[in-house]
């Protein structure tokens, strides 16, 4: 059943629409402290660029073989071209990709020796884009939309500007309209505009934060409360909320569980809500089975933990583990 499911990925078309940044590793090796200030030395020895933020989720979409647009505003810096080479390079489509002489690219520089990460730095400006950037992008993104319609919109959102209130109202409508699917992972300056899409995953901390909730118990009782208070503001139909080490919790019309989490070694947890909304948006699309969608994201989601740094998930281990640990259940 996995492998039919699996093998259906490459027929959907999944646009992610949100703030891609650069993420630079500096890899290097520490031996002595400085005799300047008491931090680390770190010889460099390599250096790597990969797609971070919003081009992250993109990047998990194409490892489990969807096609994948990204639609962003980035600076028309030497970091921009970087990135919209890479996203190029990788094979996400990029003619969404608005290179803009007013804005500056995200890019994260993390400082890693002996894979401890030390230090990061970063180089932004987190500012709204202006509206009248805003109007010309949205009406860039309807005629992309019109020649290649995607299945699935995922919003990601880091707070970096590009996703503002009124682009986010006005590209939710346009989805409505025309049956495309909507799935959102939010950030805390936006986390209420996102009125009527389909699928919500916050993690928990953001949740219990814009709700203003003080209860700590991950209990399906409190879990079910947070779904409920979210649905009273947004209307959405589907949340997902990761949890951490407790797993996730899933709540539609008609079901809701919490997923406990599988045991993992684990070496980064970057990431992994990129992972957890790319394959969620991807098995939703191709299934409308919720509590399917939920397992296999909870599953993807500890899979990345297991590397050092963001990492798009390994399709075949996901799918392995998918063969293993969900065949007993009543999908099979």
């Amino acid at each position: 059943m996995f492998d039919q499911l699996f093998a259906r990925f490459p027929n959907y078309h999944i646009a992610v629409l949100g703030d891609a940044m650069l993420d630079t590793y500096w890899w290097g090796n520490t031996e002595r402290i400085s005799p300047e200030a008491p931090v680390p030395v770190v010889a460099l020895n390599s250096k790597e660029y990969r797609i971070g933020g919003a081009g992250n989720v993109a990047l998990n979409l194409l490892a489990l073989g969807a096609k994948v647009s990204m639609h962003t505003v980035i600076g028309q810096d030497e970091d921009g071209i970087l990135l919209e080479q890479i996203m190029r390079d990788k094979g996400i489509g990029t003619a969404g990709v608005w290179l803009h002489p007013d804005r500056v690219t995200t890019n994260k520089i993390r400082v890693i020796s002996r894979s401890q990460h030390l230090l990061r730095l970063d180089h932004e400006v987190s500012a709204d884009i202006e509206q009248a950037i805003e109007q010309q992008f949205f009406r860039r993104m309807i005629d992309s939309f019109e020649q290649h319609k995607p299945d699935v919109l995922i919003l990601e959102d880091y707070n970096k500007g590009v996703l503002t209130e009124s682009l986010i109202a006005s590209i939710v409508d346009y989805c409505r309209q025309h049956q495309i699917i909507t799935t959102v992972d939010p950030k805390r300056a936006n986390f209420f505009a996102y009125k009527g899409v389909d699928i919500f995953k916050p993690n928990l901390k953001e949740a219990r934060e814009a709700l203003n909730l003080l209860d700590k118990s991950v209990s399906l009782a409190s879990m079910r409360n947070i779904h409920q208070k979210l649905h009273e503001k947004l209307q959405h139909a589907i949340s997902l909320v990761t949890l951490s080490e407790h797993g996730v919790f899933y709540e539609s019309s008609n079901d809701s569980e919490i997923l406990p989490a599988h045991i993992r070694n684990i070496a980064d947890v970057s990431g992994a809500g990129d992972t957890v909304i790319a394959v969620a948006s991807l098995v939703y699309a191709a299934t409308r089975d919720v509590k399917l969608m939920a397992e296999i994201a909870n599953l993807a989601g500890g899979i990345v933990c297991e590397e050092v740094g963001t990492a798009a998930i390994d399709a075949s281990k996901l799918l392995a583990e998918c063969n293993s640990l969900l065949k007993e259940a009543a999908y099979s």
